[in-house]
């Protein structure tokens, strides 16, 4: 793969990135050939600063190579507006050193370090310009390797003085987050509630419905943190960590109920069957992989170098789990109608595939606002509103554990065991209609 190839590559990848949470970093880069290095993807207001730190900075060469000119390598900021001309500038010379361009923020080179044996160099730059950049390092020696510490500090300031080490589209958080949190605890109390006055009518799957709205509180409450430390210090002080333990729990949680509630367990039947159980040991696991990437991508940064395959892994898996969480419902709808033919009892039938259909098209429409709307939003907004997606999928999420909820409540007469003979007859024909049929 060429050099133009991959900066073209790596481009194209940065024009589908959104902001990142920018930490303060301490990094690590051993014996790295890549042209391009991309750390960190921040919004800034006009009081926006870069800190970079770099030391035991050591470039080699292959045998062959002449000695690197130390003003090939360095690190800049570029702007979403000057990408494309950026862009053009390397389609037209496959040859040209992105430091030479003019539409970058050229920060400092390796002819700036400390001589030899430090070979160090750290400074604070000031931005003044309110945009979203991102800060790359840039190597244009050919056949060259470098290896380095790098330490990022990229912040705003506030009316105050204070640090705000949020993105500008991101400093919304802590807040948007808390108020969810207690939403949802508003909500299990409520579920709680509903649950004690409806004892009888209460299944295992209620219970687990309650666990679900537990963990995705702590979730929120723990994301609240983790964004709340970052912003104020530049580290999440271990927030982080719970923040992924409660998100595991959370998302396993999540696609165990739709699968549970897909089935009819402890609705219909106290028991899975085979198909299903191998729908509940492929999901779990995958869930298990999807959050390990996730860990990754959200703890390193796209400057390592399996970076986007962990995106790719994170993906697939994601689309894999959503499609296995549809077949029992689907599975469910077909049983039903089938059983509608022979048991004698319409009215009854009629009543748990119309429950299984707003159910299958709940979940699809969930689904597809959270993978695809979402992604929409958090592409086409301005870097000011990243918050906006954020905001838009907890409200969906939010909107989503209402319906199933309401939809699936423990009481007296549910919608599974409505028998009403004197609509049988007009159930009898809406069964006969194709309607159920996916």
């Amino acid at each position: 793969m060429t050099k133009t190839t991959l900066l073209l590559l790596l481009f194209c990848l940065l024009s589908l990135l959104s902001s990142t949470t920018a930490e303060i970093k301490t990094l690590t880069i051993n014996s790295d050939s890549r042209p391009m290095i991309l750390f960190e993807k921040f919004g800034f207001t006009h009081t926006g600063h870069v800190a970079i730190a770099v030391s035991s900075v050591l470039v080699s060469s292959s045998v062959n190579a002449p000695n690197p000119d130390s003003s090939r390598l360095g690190f800049f900021l570029l702007s979403e507006e000057s990408l494309l001309q950026v862009l053009l500038e390397i389609q037209q010379n496959p040859h040209f050193c992105v430091l030479d361009s003019h539409y970058i923020q050229r920060l400092f080179t390796f002819s700036d370090l400390s001589p030899p044996p430090l070979s160090r160099f750290d400074r604070s730059y000031p931005v003044s310009s309110p945009n979203e950049y991102s800060l790359f390092f840039s190597n244009c020696a050919p056949e060259t390797r470098v290896s380095m510490n790098v330490r990022t500090e990229i912040y705003n300031l506030d009316r105050d003085g204070s640090k705000d080490f949020l993105s500008a589209g991101l400093t919304q958080l802590p807040s948007l987050y808390t108020f969810f949190s207690i939403l949802y605890l508003g909500f299990l109390a409520y579920w709680i509630y509903v649950c004690y006055t409806n004892k009888r009518s209460v299944h295992r799957i209620h219970l687990l419905m309650a666990g679900l709205l537990l963990f995705k509180a702590l979730n929120l409450i723990c994301a609240a943190e983790d964004k709340h430390y970052v912003k104020v210090t530049g580290t999440p002080h271990g927030w982080d960590v719970l923040f992924y333990i409660f998100q595991f729990i959370r998302v396993v949680l999540l696609f165990t109920v739709i699968v549970l509630i897909g089935t009819g367990w402890s609705f219909l039947k106290p028991f899975l069957q085979e198909r299903e159980k191998k729908v509940l040991m492929i999901v779990i696991p995958l869930q298990v992989l999807a959050n390990i990437a996730s860990v990754v991508i959200g703890e390193t940064g796209p400057f390592i170098k399996d970076w986007v395959t962990w995106n790719q892994v994170f993906l697939l898996v994601d689309i894999i789990c959503c499609c296995a969480i549809i077949l029992p419902i689907v599975w469910s709808i077909r049983s039903l109608r089938e059983t509608s033919k022979t048991d004698g009892k319409a009215a009854r039938n009629l009543a748990k595939l119309t429950l299984f259909r707003q159910f299958y098209i709940v979940v699809i429409g969930y689904l597809y606002f959270t993978r695809i709307v979402v992604f929409a939003l958090r592409t086409i907004a301005a870097y000011k509103y990243q918050w906006v997606s954020n905001a838009a999928e907890e409200t969906a999420s939010l909107v989503f554990y209402l319906v199933i909820f309401y939809m699936f409540r423990p009481v007296e007469k549910n919608e599974y065991f409505i028998l009403d003979e004197e609509e049988e007859e007009a159930a009898e024909l809406a069964l006969r209609d194709e309607e159920f049929e996916l």
